[in-house]
């Protein structure tokens, strides 16, 4: 802590004339009773409201004192400070496709990615992040950030409805690209999570893996969807959604060579508990030891003891008009 205007604080001495002329008053002030001898009296004792009487007027003084610092402007300061800390470039590029809206998740499969991604963000604090979204076409949902706080609360507004349907795996893996190629971190990745098979778009999987591998960075691929079949999403004749079984199909022979082109790794996630798994697992692999600086700014911080003078001073006013009230 420190003061804007720490010169204020001589002002406290005020308080050493102030205790004397409160204690030569009280010697002085009070009409006397003469008596022939007070030895009488002299096994009373001191009264506790005699102390009382004193304590009184140091909360008096002590309110004094604590208006005296905020007048000094006590502060918070400004200050930069490196520290190392593991950290690295991340884009999460994520399919909002159709079938993504299957239910061999819980409640689907979009929602169950969502909420791991989300957990996946708010781990990694040091880290630079961006989102890409894909479906028949892919964009940028967020640039590159530390942004913790806007990247879940993008995540967690993401719908089918937001993109013309398809898998444009080549698409979603180029746009992470381009977010992510100009980064300074030694340590650059893609997670790619995908249910199915490229089946529109402009750029060829593998060959964004292959620009991938020449920009250094690593892919790892996610399939997500379990084995068998799964309640798929189907239009009705009333344009109304009904969910029919399936078979799933994942091109994992493409989303295991993205990986290995690119020096990355595949993940199947057959469920909830798997996708989380998954994420876990890339968290532990994707680190790299940075230097941090990290910045605070100066901040008056005199409420309390603004405060601290408001009740001293209404502690001494209930004590004054109860316990230690006194006849005129």
């Amino acid at each position: 802590m420190q003061f804007a205007n720490p010169g204020m604080l001589w002002l406290m001495l005020v308080c050493l004339p102030l205790a004397g002329w409160w204690i030569w008053r009280r010697h002085t002030a009070h009409p006397s009773l003469q008596v022939s001898s007070t030895g009488p009296f002299r096994s009373l004792g001191r009264p506790a409201r005699q102390y009382g009487l004193y304590a009184m007027y140091l909360l008096r003084l002590l309110a004094v004192c604590c208006l005296v610092v905020c007048l000094a402007r006590p502060q918070t300061r400004d200050a930069w400070r490196t520290s190392k800390t593991e950290g690295t470039d991340i884009v999460i590029a994520l399919d909002i496709s159709s079938s993504m809206l299957a239910r061999d998740f819980t409640p689907d499969r979009m929602e169950a990615a969502k909420k791991m991604a989300a957990s996946f963000i708010s781990g990694r604090e040091n880290d630079n992040m961006g989102l890409v979204v894909f479906a028949g076409e892919a964009f940028t949902g967020v640039p590159m950030t530390t942004d913790r706080s806007l990247l879940t609360n993008y995540v967690s507004s993401l719908n089918r409805e937001m993109l013309e349907d398809g898998t444009a795996i080549g698409d979603g893996l180029a746009t992470s690209i381009n977010r992510i190629k100009d980064g300074n971190a030694k340590s650059k990745s893609i997670i790619l999570l995908t249910d199915g098979s490229n089946n529109t778009g402009i750029v060829a999987p593998l060959t964004a893996a292959e620009i991938a591998r020449k920009y250094g960075i690593k892919v790892y691929t996610i399939g997500i969807g379990k084995n068998g079949t799964a309640l798929y999403p189907v239009y009705n004749m009333f344009g109304r959604i009904e969910y029919q079984p399936q078979q799933v199909v994942i091109d994992e022979a493409t989303l295991k060579k993205i990986a290995s082109t690119t020096g990355g790794k595949y993940f199947r996630a057959t469920g909830n508990s798997v996708l989380q798994d998954v994420f876990d697992e890339i968290d532990r692999l994707e680190k790299t030891e940075i230097d941090v600086k990290h910045f605070s700014h100066t901040e008056d911080c005199y409420l309390p003891w603004a405060l601290a003078a408001l009740a001293l001073l209404v502690l001494e006013l209930i004590l004054r008009q109860t316990w230690l009230r006194t006849i005129p």
